[in-house]
Protein backbone atom coordinates (compact mmCIF):
# COMPACT_ATOMS: atom_id res chain seq x y z
CA UNK A 1 0.00 0.00 0.00
CA UNK A 2 3.13 2.55 0.89
CA UNK A 3 4.67 1.64 -2.03
CA UNK A 4 2.04 2.27 -3.96
CA UNK A 5 1.01 5.46 -2.98
CA UNK A 6 4.43 6.58 -3.30
CA UNK A 7 5.06 5.64 -6.98
CA UNK A 8 1.43 5.77 -7.98
CA UNK A 9 1.84 2.37 -9.04
CA UNK A 10 3.89 3.55 -12.13
CA UNK A 11 6.99 3.75 -13.65
CA UNK A 12 8.92 6.89 -11.99
CA UNK A 13 11.02 8.86 -14.27
CA UNK A 14 13.56 10.31 -11.58
CA UNK A 15 15.64 13.23 -12.06
CA UNK A 16 19.43 13.33 -11.67
CA UNK A 17 19.97 15.29 -8.19
CA UNK A 18 23.58 17.21 -8.52
CA UNK A 19 25.86 18.96 -6.66
CA UNK A 20 28.71 20.78 -8.31
CA UNK A 21 31.51 22.27 -6.32
CA UNK A 22 29.60 23.16 -3.76
CA UNK A 23 31.01 26.11 -1.06
CA UNK A 24 28.79 28.19 1.18
CA UNK A 25 29.74 30.64 4.59
CA UNK A 26 27.64 31.80 7.60
CA UNK A 27 29.45 34.30 8.39
CA UNK A 28 33.05 33.86 8.54
CA UNK A 29 32.12 30.16 9.46
CA UNK A 30 32.42 27.58 5.99
CA UNK A 31 29.73 25.08 6.12
CA UNK A 32 31.05 23.87 2.77
CA UNK A 33 34.27 24.38 0.49
CA UNK A 34 33.64 21.75 -2.28
CA UNK A 35 30.97 19.06 -2.03
CA UNK A 36 30.70 16.98 -5.34
CA UNK A 37 27.40 14.55 -5.39
CA UNK A 38 24.76 12.98 -7.86
CA UNK A 39 21.69 10.97 -6.65
CA UNK A 40 20.65 9.01 -10.06
CA UNK A 41 17.13 7.46 -10.86
CA UNK A 42 16.37 4.48 -9.89
CA UNK A 43 18.86 4.07 -7.06
CA UNK A 44 19.38 5.53 -3.83
CA UNK A 45 22.27 7.28 -2.71
CA UNK A 46 23.42 7.31 0.93
CA UNK A 47 24.60 10.76 1.88
CA UNK A 48 26.83 10.08 5.17
CA UNK A 49 30.00 11.95 7.03
CA UNK A 50 30.32 13.08 10.74
CA UNK A 51 28.42 15.63 12.49
CA UNK A 52 29.27 19.26 11.27
CA UNK A 53 29.89 18.01 7.78
CA UNK A 54 27.90 19.86 5.64
CA UNK A 55 25.26 17.03 4.93
CA UNK A 56 22.25 19.10 6.04
CA UNK A 57 23.58 22.68 4.37
CA UNK A 58 24.06 20.84 1.13
CA UNK A 59 20.81 19.39 1.10
CA UNK A 60 19.08 22.38 2.09
CA UNK A 61 20.75 24.11 -0.55
CA UNK A 62 19.59 21.18 -3.25
CA UNK A 63 16.19 21.73 -1.84
CA UNK A 64 15.92 25.53 -2.74
CA UNK A 65 15.90 26.27 1.06
CA UNK A 66 18.78 28.04 1.19
CA UNK A 67 21.66 29.76 -1.24
CA UNK A 68 25.11 28.87 -2.11
CA UNK A 69 27.94 31.40 -2.73
CA UNK A 70 29.62 29.09 -5.35
CA UNK A 71 29.12 25.92 -7.51
CA UNK A 72 25.65 24.76 -8.52
CA UNK A 73 22.88 22.30 -7.05
CA UNK A 74 20.17 20.94 -9.97
CA UNK A 75 17.63 18.61 -9.97
CA UNK A 76 16.80 17.34 -13.27
CA UNK A 77 19.44 19.70 -14.61
CA UNK A 78 17.56 23.17 -13.47
CA UNK A 79 17.89 24.48 -9.92
CA UNK A 80 15.04 24.20 -7.40
CA UNK A 81 13.63 27.60 -8.20
CA UNK A 82 13.04 27.13 -11.30
CA UNK A 83 10.97 24.18 -10.96
CA UNK A 84 7.58 24.94 -12.69
CA UNK A 85 5.64 22.32 -9.94
CA UNK A 86 8.39 21.19 -7.69
CA UNK A 87 6.50 19.27 -5.09
CA UNK A 88 5.64 16.93 -8.14
CA UNK A 89 9.22 16.49 -9.30
CA UNK A 90 10.75 16.38 -5.17
CA UNK A 91 9.68 15.58 -1.97
CA UNK A 92 11.75 16.43 1.05
CA UNK A 93 11.33 15.13 4.20
CA UNK A 94 13.33 17.34 6.93
CA UNK A 95 12.13 18.88 9.91
CA UNK A 96 8.58 19.72 10.27
CA UNK A 97 8.73 23.27 11.04
CA UNK A 98 5.86 24.29 8.36
CA UNK A 99 3.79 22.33 10.13
CA UNK A 100 1.73 24.40 13.37
CA UNK A 101 1.27 22.42 16.36
CA UNK A 102 -2.38 23.77 16.70
CA UNK A 103 -3.29 21.75 13.27
CA UNK A 104 -4.19 18.22 12.88
CA UNK A 105 -2.29 15.97 10.57
CA UNK A 106 -5.51 16.40 8.21
CA UNK A 107 -5.53 19.84 8.13
CA UNK A 108 -1.80 20.74 7.54
CA UNK A 109 -2.02 17.78 5.06
CA UNK A 110 -5.28 19.75 3.17
CA UNK A 111 -3.55 22.86 3.05
CA UNK A 112 -0.43 21.58 1.79
CA UNK A 113 -2.73 19.86 -0.94
CA UNK A 114 -4.02 23.14 -1.19
CA UNK A 115 -0.99 24.94 -2.21
CA UNK A 116 0.74 22.57 -4.20
CA UNK A 117 -2.68 21.85 -6.46
CA UNK A 118 -3.38 18.15 -6.25
CA UNK A 119 -6.97 16.95 -5.58
CA UNK A 120 -8.23 16.53 -2.18
CA UNK A 121 -8.15 12.43 -2.16
CA UNK A 122 -5.20 12.55 -2.36
CA UNK A 123 -4.43 13.63 1.36
CA UNK A 124 -6.23 10.93 2.60
CA UNK A 125 -4.02 8.11 0.63
CA UNK A 126 -0.56 9.52 2.04
CA UNK A 127 -2.34 9.28 5.93
CA UNK A 128 -3.11 6.09 5.26
CA UNK A 129 0.25 5.33 3.52
CA UNK A 130 2.13 6.65 6.13
CA UNK A 131 -0.25 4.85 8.96
CA UNK A 132 -1.34 8.26 10.44
CA UNK A 133 -4.91 7.73 9.49
CA UNK A 134 -6.05 6.68 13.04
CA UNK A 135 -4.32 9.87 14.92
CA UNK A 136 -5.49 12.35 11.54
CA UNK A 137 -7.66 14.34 13.93
CA UNK A 138 -5.14 14.89 16.73
CA UNK A 139 -2.76 18.25 16.86
CA UNK A 140 0.61 17.83 15.58
CA UNK A 141 1.64 19.46 18.99
CA UNK A 142 0.60 16.05 20.33
CA UNK A 143 2.87 13.70 18.20
CA UNK A 144 5.61 11.59 19.52
CA UNK A 145 9.16 12.49 17.12
CA UNK A 146 8.00 9.46 15.06
CA UNK A 147 4.71 10.47 14.21
CA UNK A 148 6.58 13.79 13.40
CA UNK A 149 8.31 11.91 10.97
CA UNK A 150 5.82 10.25 9.02
CA UNK A 151 3.83 12.94 8.60
CA UNK A 152 6.98 14.69 7.06
CA UNK A 153 6.91 12.02 4.54
CA UNK A 154 3.13 12.28 3.88
CA UNK A 155 3.92 15.91 3.34
CA UNK A 156 6.34 15.24 1.06
CA UNK A 157 4.24 12.31 -1.05
CA UNK A 158 1.27 14.35 -1.44
CA UNK A 159 2.57 15.60 -4.98
CA UNK A 160 3.21 12.09 -6.34
CA UNK A 161 7.09 13.06 -6.79
CA UNK A 162 9.72 11.61 -8.64
CA UNK A 163 12.32 12.43 -6.73
CA UNK A 164 12.91 12.26 -2.73
CA UNK A 165 15.72 13.78 -0.48
CA UNK A 166 15.39 12.48 3.51
CA UNK A 167 17.34 13.93 6.05
CA UNK A 168 17.85 11.64 8.96
CA UNK A 169 13.78 9.73 8.00
CA UNK A 170 14.53 7.20 10.88
CA UNK A 171 15.10 9.51 14.13
CA UNK A 172 12.08 8.77 16.32
CA UNK A 173 10.99 5.43 14.04
CA UNK A 174 10.44 2.11 16.03
CA UNK A 175 11.88 -0.95 14.59
CA UNK A 176 8.55 -2.04 12.60
CA UNK A 177 8.82 1.95 11.14
CA UNK A 178 12.14 1.53 9.90
CA UNK A 179 11.61 -1.77 8.20
CA UNK A 180 8.49 0.36 6.58
CA UNK A 181 10.46 3.06 5.56
CA UNK A 182 13.47 1.03 3.86
CA UNK A 183 10.88 -0.78 1.98
CA UNK A 184 8.89 2.13 0.89
CA UNK A 185 12.24 3.70 -0.10
CA UNK A 186 13.23 0.59 -2.07
CA UNK A 187 10.65 0.08 -3.81
CA UNK A 188 10.65 3.77 -4.61
CA UNK A 189 13.53 3.62 -6.63
CA UNK A 190 12.46 0.26 -8.04
CA UNK A 191 9.76 1.75 -9.66
CA UNK A 192 12.90 4.49 -11.04
CA UNK A 193 12.32 7.00 -8.78
CA UNK A 194 15.13 9.00 -7.55
CA UNK A 195 16.25 9.36 -3.69
CA UNK A 196 19.04 10.80 -1.81
CA UNK A 197 19.05 10.00 2.20
CA UNK A 198 21.34 11.32 4.79
CA UNK A 199 21.62 9.20 8.09
CA UNK A 200 24.20 8.48 11.19
CA UNK A 201 22.62 5.40 11.34
CA UNK A 202 24.81 3.46 9.50
CA UNK A 203 23.53 -0.12 10.24
CA UNK A 204 20.30 0.20 8.58
CA UNK A 205 21.59 2.84 5.59
CA UNK A 206 23.37 -0.28 3.94
CA UNK A 207 20.36 -2.17 4.07
CA UNK A 208 18.85 -0.07 1.31
CA UNK A 209 21.44 2.20 -0.56
CA UNK A 210 23.19 1.50 -3.56
CA UNK A 211 25.76 4.38 -3.45
CA UNK A 212 27.00 6.42 -1.13
CA UNK A 213 28.73 9.85 -0.95
CA UNK A 214 31.14 10.61 1.90
CA UNK A 215 31.45 14.21 2.80
CA UNK A 216 33.75 15.83 5.70
CA UNK A 217 34.91 19.09 6.76
CA UNK A 218 32.37 20.34 4.07
CA UNK A 219 34.40 18.63 1.02
CA UNK A 220 33.53 15.32 -0.52
CA UNK A 221 35.95 12.38 0.70
CA UNK A 222 34.57 9.71 -1.48
CA UNK A 223 31.92 8.73 -3.96
CA UNK A 224 30.59 5.77 -5.62
CA UNK A 225 28.79 2.33 -5.30
CA UNK A 226 28.21 1.04 -1.69
CA UNK A 227 29.89 -1.98 -2.83
CA UNK A 228 32.71 -0.52 -4.20
CA UNK A 229 33.42 1.16 -0.93
CA UNK A 230 32.90 -1.21 1.46
CA UNK A 231 35.33 -3.69 -0.71
CA UNK A 232 36.47 -6.35 2.00
CA UNK A 233 34.96 -4.75 5.27
CA UNK A 234 31.77 -6.47 6.67
CA UNK A 235 29.77 -3.84 6.51
CA UNK A 236 29.51 0.12 5.77
CA UNK A 237 29.87 0.91 9.31
CA UNK A 238 33.46 -0.97 9.61
CA UNK A 239 34.36 0.14 5.91
CA UNK A 240 33.64 4.13 7.21
CA UNK A 241 35.38 4.27 10.55
CA UNK A 242 38.36 2.15 8.68
CA UNK A 243 38.51 5.29 6.28
CA UNK A 244 37.78 7.86 9.17
CA UNK A 245 41.12 6.20 10.62
CA UNK A 246 43.49 6.19 7.86
CA UNK A 247 42.21 9.79 7.11
CA UNK A 248 43.59 11.14 10.87
CA UNK A 249 46.60 8.96 10.81
CA UNK A 250 47.68 10.61 7.51
CA UNK A 251 47.11 14.05 8.98
CA UNK A 252 49.08 13.56 12.28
Amino acid sequence: MAADVATGDQVLTGPTLLVERLSKSFGALPALTRVDLVARPGRVTGFIGPNGAGKSTTLRILAGLAGADEGAATIGGVPYASLSRPARVLGVVGDLAGAHPGMSARGHLETQAALIGVAADRVEEVLAATGLDSVARRRVRGFSTGMRQRLALATALLGQPSGLILDEPTNGLDPSGIVWLRRLLRAFADAGGTVLVSSHVLTELQQVIDDLVLIEGGRTLWSGSLTDFTGDHASLEDAYLSMIEEKMACES
